[in-house]
């Protein structure tokens, strides 16, 4: 378990995610876990907690029709 401060419990959420689900989006992040920085945060569990993330580019449409392009970060273990 990843823990520190407020932010930390954010990192947290977020490590448990990837272990339950094995990957997440910026949206997914934001619905599910609350997170509005979730590169900011993956960025604390690269850095801070030494852990491989790897971010994998996807595209599809937003809620317009028009195409978009967002990453799925998933967890590849320790760096």
């Amino acid at each position: 378990m990843i823990t520190d401060n407020n932010k930390d419990s954010q990192v947290s959420m977020l490590f448990d995610h990837l272990v339950e689900h094995g990957s997440i989006t910026d949206l997914e992040a934001f619905e599910q876990c609350g997170i509005r920085r979730l590169s900011a945060r993956i960025w604390d569990l690269r850095h801070k907690h030494d852990l491989n993330i790897i971010s994998t580019p996807e595209s599809g449409k937003n809620r317009f029709g028009k195409k978009i392009s967002y990453c799925r970060y998933t967890l590849g273990g320790t760096a």
